[in-house]
């Protein structure tokens, strides 16, 4: 356990949250993933392809964290983790809350042409994750990362001036 904690730089035992919640979230998302793909009631073979799946992930997300730390400026490694599932958090949030919107402005596939719905669901997703972001952001304790990315976002976006 020390090793990990050296690794991750973690000083105090509630940090040990964020790696615990990593790990939790990449194993309910291999289930998910490997119960879609199967679509049987063979537990055994469920649980050895949600194994693999965790392990692919697990290698991925690994992938990513070398090279993002560099990159992402942050006082400890385990804010990396901390930053992917407030990411992982909020995307999946911005799915929740776009189709209920869509609904209520009154857009709906039947009603319009199946492009302009999906155009019209990505640019709504696309404006309630950049403020689901800083939201989810905020409640981690990492606005301050999170406005500096939004603000690299929509200056990219064209939408600058909106900041000033």
């Amino acid at each position: 356990m020390d090793k990990f904690k050296k690794t991750w730089e973690i000083q105090q035992n509630w940090q040990l949250i964020f790696p615990l919640l990593g790990i939790s979230g990449l194993l309910y998302s291999s289930y998910k993933l490997a119960n879609a793909l199967l679509k049987e009631d063979h537990l055994l073979l469920i649980f050895a392809v949600t194994i693999i799946l965790f392990y692919i992930f697990l290698k991925f997300t690994l992938f990513l964290f070398k090279k993002l730390e560099n990159r992402w400026v942050v006082d400890f490694k385990w804010e990396l983790i901390r930053i992917f599932i407030v990411f992982a958090i909020t995307g999946t949030s911005s799915l929740f809350v776009g189709r209920p919107i869509m609904k209520l402005i009154g857009i709906t596939k039947e009603n319009l042409n199946i492009a302009v719905y999906w155009i019209l669901y990505i640019i709504i997703g696309l404006i309630f994750y950049q403020i689901i972001l800083l939201c989810i952001g905020w409640l981690f304790g990492q606005f301050k990362f999170f406005w500096e990315f939004e603000k690299k976002m929509l200056s990219r976006f064209g939408l600058k001036r909106f900041l000033n």
